[in-house]
């Protein structure tokens, strides 16, 4: 797999996320990818997902899917 340069990413976390620092960030505006990374250590490379697979995991999300 090619190496993605994130450089330009726009990151940005849920409106409805506290300040506590537990968050996850996640910048769409890199064309074909969809990259999350963990907000309290965005040094450690970023998740990346393609449009279709961050789809399906919101479309899981939105319902309750992966409710413990």
């Amino acid at each position: 797999m090619d190496r993605i340069s994130l450089d330009g990413a726009k990151w940005r976390k849920s409106s409805a996320s506290g300040d506590n620092g537990q968050c996850v960030e996640v910048a769409t505006n890199i064309p074909g990818v969809i990259a999350v990374r963990d907000s309290k250590n965005p040094q450690v490379p970023a998740l990346i997902f393609t449009p279709g697979e961050w789809q399906a995991f919101l479309r899981g999300v939105n319902p309750g899917e992966f409710d413990v």
